[in-house]
């Protein structure tokens, strides 16, 4: 593993153990989740049990099954259940209001778990979105430094995509102000569904000829959707590719060439970090003395938020090694059919 990705991973370690200690144990945290349909929540999943567990707390959990009113049932049937702390990955932020109100009025400590929930009473933890669309964005420009640039973007509803999004335009602006790149397409993703990336990509496809000399995708359920589309009119492999997530099949895709960089976010890091940080606050810590917290204003409505940022490292096929090294994805799974050249292959 390179030094940098070594720190970072240690740094994290550090940051988990020394959020683990000096809490009571058998509290209940209750997990709503929005969806499983991307291979990442499970991992989340595992590694927050896991740390809920190692502390003598209990796991419990509900899945909204991308319905943003199921998702305010699935809370409130957890606070039924005696949940002591709530951990909440938003289907839709502009909607999850009453859960965060439901769980405040009994005196619940809410961690926003990966996406935004712009409320003063919870908790901010995930990476830093708009770092990971600059990496995004810095590994397309690297492949295709001029050019005519689509944009598949995340949910509408998911403020990470326009933090994305935002960050993306930010390395990009340059060359755009000087013509060098040419945006012929954008378009948000329903709910983060592959196929619904796909039928964006298709149609800005059919709508510039197949003129397309880049795609800058905001994860790696979305570029597996515009890979599907540039493989059907033989562009796979041509036409660089971001994505983020550190999906296996996503990391196998850079090995093969049709996708130029996953932007990692080791999940098991970002679940550990949320059981310990619930733990803490369903002792009654306050919010701002949870080690690594800092003062955030980021969002649409500059609400001033607590906030854990952890660090994503963008993964091309010059250090696919460093998620192999660190157990992420097995080297067999990982270098399938690589093409000559991949760092760990």
């Amino acid at each position: 593993m390179n030094k940098f990705a070594t720190m970072l991973l240690a740094g994290a370690a550090l940051s988990v153990v020394a959020s683990g200690v000096a809490v009571a144990k058998d509290k209940v945290i209750g997990v709503s989740w929005s969806n499983f349909q991307e291979e990442r929540w499970k991992t989340d999943e595992a590694a927050m049990k896991a740390a809920i567990e190692a502390n003598g707390d209990r796991y419990i959990s509900a899945d909204a099954q991308a319905s943003a009113a199921k998702q305010l049932t699935d809370v409130e049937s957890l606070i039924a259940q005696g949940a002591n702390a709530l951990i909440i990955l938003a289907q839709d932020s502009g909607a999850i209001g009453p859960a965060v109100d439901s769980a405040a009025n009994e005196g619940i400590p809410v961690v926003g778990y990966d996406r935004l929930i712009e409320d003063a009473r919870a908790f901010y933890l995930t990476f830093d979105n708009v770092e990971v669309g600059r990496m995004q964005a810095r590994a397309v420009l690297a492949a295709k430094p001029e050019g005519r640039y689509a944009f598949i973007k995340g949910s509408s509803a998911d403020p990470n995509a326009d933090f994305l999004f935002g960050g993306q335009m930010e390395v990009l602006k340059e060359a755009m102000d000087a013509g060098k790149i040419t945006n012929v397409g954008e378009a948000y993703t329903d709910g983060w569904k592959p196929d619904n990336a796909q039928k964006n990509m298709e149609q800005i496809l059919t709508a510039n000829d197949n003129g397309v000399d880049a795609v800058v995708a905001s994860n790696d359920g979305t570029a597996g959707g515009v890979v599907a589309a540039l493989e059907a009119q033989g562009l796979a492999g041509s036409v660089p590719v971001s994505g983020q997530d550190g999906d296996h099949a996503a990391l196998n895709r850079v090995a093969r060439g049709t996708q130029t960089v996953s932007v990692w976010k080791d999940a098991r890091e970002l679940g550990k970090a949320a059981g310990n940080i619930a733990a803490m606050l369903a002792d009654g810590k306050a919010m701002g003395d949870i080690p690594g917290a800092v003062s955030w204003s980021g969002g649409a409505n500059g609400v001033e938020m607590t906030a854990q940022f952890l660090a994503p490292i963008p993964v091309t096929k010059d250090n696919l090694n460093v998620v192999i090294d660190a157990g992420w994805i097995a080297k067999d799974k990982a270098c399938e059919g690589a093409m000559a050249g991949v760092s760990g292959c």
